[in-house]
């Protein structure tokens, strides 16, 4: 059922997805093309926004924090799961790949070397202090709008 709430989770998390994503562009390693992550993270943004923290809202602003940065680290999840995805299909497009269990392999593998580069406290922090911000706001607009 939309809700005012839902809306305006979407929109802030979609926000602080974009932000994130441009944030993490420096560390990625030299000659790596960016594509669409932003456009891709401000759209998972939308999705786990609406689901997450959209249905976690009226039980005050330290749960609304909290269930902020669960929606963050949702965010973040997908968006490595999806890039891992697709950088996955376009090596084994160029045969880099043995079979399919080494390219299901080359996900975790694409995935955790991403990791690596949220060492760089740039996007982490944009992430939580997003994630605590947009679930403030998310609880204030359930209080105002309904």
């Amino acid at each position: 059922m939309p809700t005012a709430s839902k809306l305006v989770a979407a929109i802030l998390f979609a926000i602080v997805g974009a932000i994130a994503a441009h944030l993490f562009l420096p560390t990625l390693p030299e000659g790596t093309p960016p594509g669409y992550l932003r456009e891709v993270s401000a759209l998972v943004g939308v999705v786990w926004g609406w689901r997450t923290m959209g249905r976690r809202v009226g039980k005050g602003m330290g749960e609304a924090a909290g269930s902020g940065i669960v929606t963050s680290v949702v965010m973040l999840f997908w968006v490595m799961l999806l890039f891992s995805i697709y950088l996955m299909i376009h090596r084994s497009m160029r045969q880099l790949y043995d079979g399919p269990t080494d390219a299901l392999l080359g996900v975790l593998t694409i995935m955790y070397d991403y990791g690596h580069n949220l060492a760089a406290p740039a996007t982490p922090v944009a992430l939580i202090v997003g994630g605590i911000i947009a679930g403030w706001l998310t609880e204030i607009a359930y209080k105002r709008l309904g």
